[in-house]
């Protein structure tokens, strides 16, 4: 009886997770820290996954870094 108790907190707990990471947080360049304006990304900014994590480039940063943008890519990607 304990273990199905402890099952049950265990999956409560999961549920309380899950239901906090789908929050909306405001959407910001990861470089300089500048607030985009509504929920999506403008079209200017650039998007890249780095260990995981999904990261926006504001326009301004985006065109200061575009040489270690490009750096990343592969080869097959020229």
């Amino acid at each position: 009886m304990a273990d199905s108790r402890r099952a049950a907190e265990n999956s409560t707990e999961r549920r309380d997770d899950s239901s906090a990471s789908r929050r909306p947080t405001p959407l910001a360049c990861a470089t300089c820290g500048t607030p985009a304006e509504g929920d999506d990304p403008p079209a200017t900014w650039v998007c890249s996954v780095e260990g995981g994590a999904v990261r926006y480039l504001c326009e301004r940063c985006a065109r200061e870094n575009i040489r270690s943008i490009e750096g990343r890519l592969d080869t097959a990607w020229w």
